[in-house]
């Protein structure tokens, strides 16, 4: 439940309606904990840009002249707004096969904010995560960044870029981990980077986007 802005959505005199839902869970049990360095990223798949970033997503489609009804510049197999309908991947079903067995010691879901915002929240102070395995971009993002002119950091602070969930698991538990996650459906797995000790920036990429 919260208030979002979502500028030339709202017409005078319509509102948000918001739902939430409300979970409990065990003191022991709350993450992250025990992070540090040394601890491996791993990445999961996102289904597209899922629900951040669309302010700047209609204002592209505005300025190139692409209209809803248009077959996708990223893919002309289906229509803009079909694409940009896709649903929200939901990680529940492969995540808690993980919890259940205490393979994870963080997660980060990437939403508002992308990787760079979401994932620090998961970090305790002294510690860098080093991000040397970040998949190239997906073809929607791809023209997002052509059409916007964004570099990298500004992808990775306004979309998913791909990567819709991070786990932080101990390096002899990434096996165990991946394992899990296959058997609960995740088809690709990516080795995202390592943490490291160090002080400023607390997500310093290596790799490209492109």
């Amino acid at each position: 439940g919260e208030t979002a802005e979502m500028p030339s959505m709202y017409a005078p005199g319509d509102y948000d309606l918001g739902g939430f839902s409300v979970g409990a869970v065990n003191k022991e049990g709350i993450l992250p904990k025990n992070v540090g360095a040394g601890d491996v990223l791993l990445g999961l798949s996102s289904s597209g840009i899922h629900s951040n970033g669309f302010s700047l997503v209609r204002k592209l489609l505005e300025k190139t002249g692409v209209s809803y009804a248009d077959s996708a510049p990223w893919d002309t197999n289906v229509t803009v707004g079909d694409s940009l309908l896709i649903p929200t991947k939901i990680y529940v079903n492969s995540c808690m096969p993980l919890l259940k067995a205490q393979v994870l010691n963080g997660l980060a879901h990437i939403t508002g904010g992308g990787l760079l915002e979401n994932l620090p929240r998961s970090l305790p102070s002294g510690v860098t995560a080093e991000i040397t395995g970040h998949p190239p971009l997906p073809a929607v993002f791809k023209w997002m960044k052509n059409a916007s002119g964004l570099d990298d950091v500004e992808m990775l602070r306004t979309f998913n870029c791909g990567i819709g969930m991070v786990l932080i698991v101990k390096a002899d538990k990434v096996e165990e981990a991946k394992n899990l996650l296959s058997d609960a459906g995740e088809d690709v797995v990516y080795d995202l980077g390592v943490l490291k000790s160090g002080d400023g920036e607390q997500v310093v990429m290596k790799s490209s986007l492109l």
